[in-house]
């Protein structure tokens, strides 16, 4: 193909020349080349939280005791996490666009897993404090990577049941969480908890994985080691229609103000504060099903069920997406639903009725999904990688404020029925639905403006400067698609609703 120019100084014979480092690493890759894609060939090319959630495990298996935690302590452990991850939020999003993004992500995968392994040694607040503060900072480069990853390598319509696979892992780990605790449950050794164990051995998980992901998972299909380079063209080709891109190293100061000035981002921003509110639940799940009068053998098994209802509920909610074109927002709004029933029955139904309670409880776990479905929209109607990199970090930001405040519900007082902290999730649900509501009518009127506006060519004629194999310097034409242009430039885009 040869070799690439950034030079713009020489006058060019037509268009308008444009400085490589603007464009996406996509032309970089496809500039010169010819390519007619076959759909099967495409599609061929495709790619394919346990640990979070060990602190409500071990809540059951001794740490409060063994470590002297009071109420309002066992709170702060869930939110200095999301504080961490909220504070380290925007220079992990910045360090992702300006490192290899498997590579980044595999390095704080390491560190969660020493971090995690450090838990086993805590004998007190304090030293646990730390340690979750360490997991809060890795946690910050690991949902945001995926959704870097999964917009580089899949269609906009792929991506949705992508990102509800890799998301829908969380249940299939609640499950495997819930078997370990069960088994350390059964493991006597003096001097070492039960508790200590889980964060042991799903530390050791966890290293695995690191190490795993460093060889094995691609930074971007450009430069994938699986891929030939014929099927790298391949895999940039087919996500053209995505307006997006694949990644530019760049960081562009005009697209991040875009990205802050941008509506959207903040109705994003609200929905995933308002949607994680009522997540703190799953630090007090087993406590919860606990004062039900189960075992503690019976709380982590129970435990599994909320894994298969999440497993369950984001796989055909993402089907039901991919299937049904611009039915985004209705999807999550539906997957709402089930959420207020839940409420209204935890609140309303006699302390006695266990089971009753117990299955109003894992209703609520169905509207995980309109989160799901919230993270790859977002993806889907943000272009521009500065731009989509700065929307991704005030959403996780706005998703840990959420996390950070839901723990401080939970308080002594309102034990057994928790009535207060069920209404404010309540009352979040029924705010969280709107704002779906409001952003589809948001993205559906700039849809309906520009398909009002006359077609705009401002963009079909841009070309880059490389070297031929005789080293002489020639224009080669950038598709529009490969530009790093943003939603807002782009008037092409349209937005999925």
């Amino acid at each position: 193909m040869g070799s690439f120019s950034d030079s713009n100084d020489e006058k060019r014979e037509h268009g308008v020349s444009v400085d490589l480092k603007e464009v996406d690493t996509g032309a970089q890759l496809l500039s010169g080349e010819s390519v007619v894609l076959n759909e099967a060939e495409g599609l061929r090319i495709r790619v394919q939280y346990m640990d979070k959630s060990t602190l409500g495990s071990s809540a059951i298996l001794g740490i409060r005791t063994a470590t002297h935690l009071t109420t309002d302590q066992y709170n702060w452990l869930g939110t200095i996490f999301y504080l961490s991850y909220l504070l380290f939020e925007y220079p992990q999003n910045l360090a992702l666009q300006r490192f290899p993004v498997g590579k980044w992500m595999s390095v704080n995968i390491f560190v969660w897993s020493i971090t995690l392994a450090c838990h086993a040694a805590c004998t007190n607040f304090a030293g646990l404090f730390v340690v979750r503060l360490v997991l809060g900072m890795c946690e910050g480069a690991v949902t945001a990577g995926f959704l870097i990853v999964s917009a580089m390598f899949y269609t906009r319509n792929e991506q949705t049941v992508r990102v509800g696979y890799w998301f829908l892992m969380n249940g299939i780990a609640q499950i495997i969480s819930g078997f370990i605790s069960f088994g350390t449950l059964h493991i006597h050794t003096g001097g070492f908890e039960p508790w200590q164990w889980l964060m042991v051995i799903t530390g050791s998980f966890t290293f695995l994985t690191a190490i795993a992901f460093f060889f094995l998972f691609p930074d971007s299909p450009t430069n994938a080691w699986f891929l030939t380079p014929e099927e790298r063209v391949i895999a940039v080709q087919r996500i053209k229609a995505n307006q997006t891109g694949v990644e530019n190293k760049r960081f562009k100061k005009e697209q991040m103000i875009e990205a802050i000035m941008d509506p959207k981002t903040w109705l994003f921003a609200l929905f995933a504060a308002l949607d994680n509110v009522p997540n703190s639940l799953s630090n007090q799940y087993q406590i919860i099903v606990s004062s039900f009068g189960f075992s503690n053998l019976q709380t982590t098994l129970l435990g599994c069920v909320s894994g298969v209802v999440e497993i369950a509920t984001i796989f055909t909610g993402v089907q039901l997406v991919s299937r049904i074109p611009n039915s985004m927002a209705w999807t999550a709004m539906i997957y709402f639903i089930p959420n207020m029933l839940g409420v209204f029955l935890v609140n309303l139904l006699p302390w006695s009725d266990k089971v009753g309670l117990l299955f109003s409880i894992w209703v609520t776990g169905i509207g995980t999904t309109a989160f799901v479905l919230s993270l790859t929209w977002v993806s889907q109607t943000t272009a521009g990688h500065t731009k989509r990199v700065t929307t991704n970090a005030i959403m996780l930001s706005a998703y840990c404020i959420g996390n950070a405040t839901g723990p401080f519900m939970w308080k002594a007082k309102y034990k057994p029925r928790n009535h207060v902290p069920w209404i404010v999730i309540g009352v979040c649900h029924v705010f969280c639905f709107g704002l779906l509501w409001a952003i589809r009518i948001l993205l559906k009127a700039r849809n309906k403006a520009r398909d009002a506006e006359p077609h705009d060519d401002s963009f079909e004629d841009m070309y880059i400067v490389r070297l031929d194999e005789d080293g002489k310097r020639v224009e080669v034409k950038v598709d529009k698609e490969f530009l790093d242009l943003t939603d807002m430039q782009n008037k092409d885009f349209r937005y999925v609703l």
